[in-house]
């Protein structure tokens, strides 16, 4: 057997994993701020808030499911390039139930629309940064979590219903 003295305790992962109706929600924190929200199969355990900050998390996360319309209020320190980070700023701008294309994005950052779609896809704090908000032209629903189709599309999909976006428009 391996003795492993001298060697610090692993944290845990995640400060907090929420189940949600479309994925179990893994909540990093850093400090004083929130650095990630991760999509994880539903047959995750959840796991109580080790923090003051999961706990806040997971409580905003509750009212948003509850109502669509609830504004996050948490500090956020997402890791990303400033590129990502800009695009990350504009995209809490886009109203509740609208969304706005991957082009529209661009257009507006001065930029291409598959740097927004990677930008996007590279978003680690997904749902409170509203990524989901952001489609392909002509009403497709384009990628979310860095892919087009399977679970991640549904549950964006979800995300889009739950705040009352119309498809088809």
């Amino acid at each position: 057997m391996r003795s492993f003295v001298g060697q610090a305790p692993r944290a845990p992962v995640f400060a907090a994993k929420l189940r949600t109706p479309f994925a179990v929600l893994g909540i990093r924190v850093s400090g004083s701020a929130l650095t990630g929200v991760e999509y994880l199969p539903l047959s995750e355990r959840a796991m109580a808030p080790v923090n003051a900050l999961a706990e806040r998390t997971c409580r905003q996360i509750e009212r948003f499911l509850d109502d669509p319309l609830f504004r996050f209020t948490l500090p956020l320190a997402p890791a990303g390039t400033a590129f990502r980070r800009r695009v990350w700023d504009a995209l809490p701008a886009i109203p509740v139930g609208e969304s706005r294309t991957y082009g529209e994005i661009a257009r507006q950052l001065g930029s291409a629309p598959r740097a927004i779609g990677g930008a996007c896809g590279a978003n680690p704090i997904a749902l409170i940064i509203p990524c989901h908000r952001v489609v392909g032209s002509q009403g497709s629903l384009g990628g979310f979590m860095g892919v087009t189709e399977g679970n991640p599309i549904d549950i964006k999909r979800w995300l889009l219903t739950h705040e009352g976006y119309r498809f088809g428009r």
